[in-house]
């Protein structure tokens, strides 16, 4: 496979065997950011580029903040898997994927550096602005798999990008000592309201009233979006605000609490 490199930013195209056409008549409408989970990026490359990975990419970000191209935007990356958000269930067929190096949580999870996170953000940017997407449209991994994924994780710096016009961002409520949230398998108003909250916001939370498996993964990773400094699948007040803050930023209620 031969093609130009789509965005300003990249160092240097890398085919990857797994590329199908989009499908249907879905236009770009989500950028998703994962880690690698490998331990380096050319690693990372080699087995994203290979037909029998399962998996590719649109973009890979190394430790230094090069960036690696490998399907052109215009095409299907197969990044995201098993996945949903507002309805949606064929992710890759309306997504761009990025993959920023790191070896994950499995081994070790180390920061993203400064370096790299400006690699990131020029990209991300690039893309936003070419395809015109919401501030809520760039998504991690885990928001779009909560049962599966937790990338990229709770040391993603998501302020940072949003100072950088991309992607949507609140200030976290904060957490009291003495609030640890509601007990696993709880029924109760509050988690149908966040349930609620969390279903207009695009994630697909069952409606239950309660707090069970697949609700609490579903706030962790709300919470590794947004409620970083804590991150334990729980109801807590914090995880509420935040989450009527997040919406409020949104546009989906009423009130001036963002706080972006």
């Amino acid at each position: 496979m031969t093609f130009v490199a789509d965005s300003r930013t990249v160092s240097q195209v890398r085919p990857a065997a797994n590329v199908e056409a989009r499908r249907g008549t879905r236009r770009i409408s989500l950028l998703i950011l994962h880690y690698t989970g490998m331990s380096s990026a050319e690693k990372a490359i080699d087995w994203l580029a290979r037909a029998e990975s399962q998996v590719s990419c649109h973009y890979v970000v190394d430790d230094h903040g090069a960036i690696t191209q490998m399907v052109p935007e215009g095409l299907r990356a197969w990044h995201a898997g098993v996945s949903y958000w507002r309805g949606e269930t064929d992710i890759n067929s309306c997504s761009i994927g990025i993959e920023i190096q790191n070896p994950g949580h499995a081994h070790g999870y180390p920061d993203f550096s400064a370096e790299q996170m400006r690699g990131v953000m020029a990209l991300s940017r690039d893309i936003v602005d070419r395809h015109a997407l919401a501030p809520d449209a760039v998504l991690a991994h885990s928001d779009i798999a909560p049962e599966r994924k937790v990338d990229p994780g709770e040391k993603f710096d998501w302020s940072q990008m949003a100072a950088a016009g991309i992607g949507l961002h609140v200030r976290a409520a904060p957490i009291r000592s003495d609030d640890i949230g509601l007990e696993f398998g709880s029924l109760d108003h509050r988690v149908t309201a966040a349930q609620e909250k969390l279903r207009r916001f695009g994630y697909d939370a069952p409606f239950s009233g309660c707090l069970d498996d697949a609700t609490s993964k579903i706030l962790r990773a709300f919470q590794l979006h947004f409620r970083q400094q804590r991150v334990d699948g729980r109801l807590d007040a914090s995880t509420e605000m935040t989450l009527a803050r997040v919406l409020a930023a949104a546009g989906q209620m009423p009130g001036t609490a963002a706080l972006a």
